[in-house]
Formats: structure tokens, C-alpha cells, sequence
């Protein structure tokens, strides 16, 4: 897909501008950079101009960026959130901060969006994004980390990103905003929790 492309191309120009030192080096990155913005600006609304100033925004070594969500369950049901930003249900969770643990960023991505205190109990699952979920325009790499969390206090409220909070049937969830949380991803959180295991891909 073409966002991959450009963000592949933008990954080796971000670490190549990091690290050469030679000038001539340095010019084919800052080129690269701009065939990344072109290939990102013709398949987006954005113009030349935003792209490139967001990809200049980016430094240092181009890594994946984390993303956690936290599974609780209740019998057969699992909790979700309605986004606010297209009017979906999703695990809750979000982009990691940086000096929290992994497991401290779903806690609080779990309070943020649901209201509820919870713990985590282990991790469940680790993937890379773009194997698991529908295309997006999305971007960055992304590694999704789900955690089987239980609830140790709180209430539903909403938040900022938030809209609503419930439970749904694991096999008949409402509709899902699938650049976070898919069906097959809820199918199978349940069955890892229930057999003790962790997965990866």
C-alpha cells in the first residue's frame, strides 16, 4: 500500500539524516524525504507543504510506535468504549507515554477512557498493526500490546475521547472502530485468556 511505502522510504531518510555525517549523504536523504511527502500528498488531502513539515517533525531512529489496550472481561463480555472521534467502540487504550511502564499506560488509558481502576494480570498478545488490521492511512509502524486487565474500582464515566462505556457480547460486539480494535481481535483475546497463553505476530 502506498502510506507504507512512503513511510519506508521516510524511515530511511529520518535515520540517515540522524546519523550520516556527509553532506552529499545527507542531500539524498533530505531528497528521499521529499519523494516520501510527494508519494504522501498525492494520495491524501494534505498539501506538499504539511506533509513534509510533519516528517521533518519526526527524528532520530525511525521506530514503531506502541500502542496498548487493556481486556477486561465479565463472563462472556468484554468492555469497550465508544470513540468520540468516528462514533465506534473500541478496547480502551491509546498511544504508550514515554516513562511509563507498559502495564502503567494501560492502567491509565483505562481510567482515562472508561473511568474504571483496574490492574493488569498479564499480557496477552503482541502484534504489528499492519498484519491485523484494515489499511489505514496511518502513518507509522505500530505494535499493538493487549493486556488482560480486571477492575479494582471506579465507575463508567466518559472522557474527552470518549462517549460511552459498556459491555458487550465478545461474539457480537457493536460496531468496532477497526483501526483500533477489530472482531477477530476480541475473538481471540478471550480465548487467550482462557487458555493461559500469549501470542505474537
Amino acid at each position: 500500500m502506498w502510506i507504507e511505502w512512503a513511510m519506508k522510504i521516510q524511515a530511511i531518510a529520518q535515520s540517515g539524516l540522524t546519523y550520516s555525517e556527509n553532506k552529499y549523504d545527507l542531500d539524498r536523504y533530505r531528497q528521499l524525504q521529499e519523494i516520501a511527502a510527494d508519494i504522501m500528498a498525492n494520495h491524501s488531502e494534505h498539501s506538499h507543504e504539511e506533509v513534509k513539515r510533519f516528517l521533518e517533525g519526526e527524528t532520530g531512529y525511525a521506530t514503531p510506535k506502541v500502542d496498548v489496550r487493556g481486556v477486561i472481561l465479565r463472563g462472556a463480555d468484554v468492555l469497550l468504549v465508544k470513540e468520540t472521534i468516528d462514533g465506534k467502540w473500541s478496547l480502551p487504550g491509546g498511544y504508550a507515554d514515554t516513562y511509563l511502564s507498559a502495564s502503567e499506560n494501560t492502567v491509565k488509558e483505562i481510567k482515562e477512557e472508561s473511568g474504571y481502576e483496574a490492574r493488569v494480570l498479564r499480557l496477552l498478545a503482541l502484534y504489528d498493526k499492519t498484519r491485523h488490521h484494515p489499511p489505514s492511512p496511518n502513518p507509522f509502524s505500530i505494535y499493538k500490546a493487549f493486556f488482560l486487565c480486571e477492575i479494582t474500582g471506579g465507575a463508567p464515566a466518559q472522557s474527552m475521547e470518549t462517549s460511552d462505556v459498556g459491555f458487550f457480547p465478545i461474539d457480537s460486539p457493536p460496531p468496532l472502530s477497526t483501526g483500533r480494535t477489530t472482531a477477530s481481535e476480541l475473538t481471540r483475546m478471550a480465548e487467550l485468556a482462557a487458555n493461559g497463553e500469549v501470542d505474537w505476530d
